[in-house]
């Protein structure tokens, strides 16, 4: 990580797709090579300088969403913050709907008494 301007803190580097796909073809193959998964991610993290804890989840997803093992893939993720998104817009509307049809029901009834 690089250091943000000599505070201390570590600024997050934002990945390509593509340089997120090499990583973890790189460990894949890696692995397949040497047989074994141990020290793989560190190693190709090191070598390619980017954060152990990054290709390590990258990989994790990549086998979600390869089907390799169970969890929550990336498109599934995608569509159910979308469908998250459209919940909260439409309970927005219903709200506006609902203080709209009071406002205007007591207008009326304020017009019927007159």
């Amino acid at each position: 990580m690089v250091s943000n301007q000599g505070f201390g803190k570590p600024t997050a580097r934002r990945y390509s797709l593509e340089e997120k796909a090499a990583a973890v073809r790189m460990v894949r193959t890696l692995r397949a090579e040497l047989g074994a998964d141990h020290g793989t991610v560190q190693r190709v993290a090191s070598q390619l300088g980017y954060g152990i804890e990054s290709v390590r989840a990258w990989v994790r997803q990549a086998d979600i969403d390869d089907g390799h093992v169970a969890g929550v893939s990336t498109d599934d993720a995608r569509r159910l913050r979308e469908l998250e998104q459209e919940n909260r817009e439409l309970r927005r509307a219903n709200e506006i709907l609902k203080r709209a049809a009071s406002f205007f029901g007591a207008e009326l009834d304020r017009q019927h008494r007159k």
